[in-house]
């Protein structure tokens, strides 16, 4: 019924782009300097900018689906969470703010709630009849919300 990819934004974009480039620019001078006692400098910031680069790959979106029976959302490999539509009590539009999640990213919130975002900003909260309250980012919280109200009251 509906798909959405929200990609991870463009803060977040710049920031490892500018650690990356950091690294490599350090990496160059210390392989350009050529001193042995600095020789495991260079191997060490080439393995923790893969390390970024692969965590960055990892949660680089969120994929959204909607179907009759289920929400389900995915932030990289390991982070998934399915909730039946039945089981969705409230579902309403929010922004994921900073103050309110710390960051982007799996987040818990200070309200108590689940938070999947790749940006601060629009964002959808799913109210389940139990548990945790749930946001994540999405490009069209309205559209989503509007379909799980009607996917509920069609049930």
């Amino acid at each position: 019924m509906y798909v959405e990819w929200v990609p991870v934004g463009k803060l977040l974009k710049a920031l490892v782009g500018f650690l990356c480039s950091i690294f490599l620019c350090i990496v160059v001078v210390v392989m350009a300097v050529g001193n042995p006692a600095e020789a495991f400098v260079a191997p060490l910031l080439i393995s923790i900018m893969g390390s970024v680069l692969l965590l960055f790959w990892n949660y680089r979106g969120l994929h959204i689906r909607v179907n009759r029976e289920a929400l389900r959302v995915q932030y990289g490999l390991l982070n998934r969470k399915s909730i039946a539509l039945s089981d969705i009590v409230a579902c309403q539009p929010t922004r994921a703010s900073f103050r309110k999640y710390g960051g982007m990213g799996v987040r818990f919130g200070i309200d108590g709630s689940w938070a999947y975002t790749t940006s601060l900003g629009s964002a959808v909260r799913i109210n389940p009849r139990e548990g945790r309250s749930f946001v994540f980012s999405s490009n069209s919280p309205e559209e989503i919300c509007a379909l799980i109200r009607e996917s509920r009251s069609g049930q």
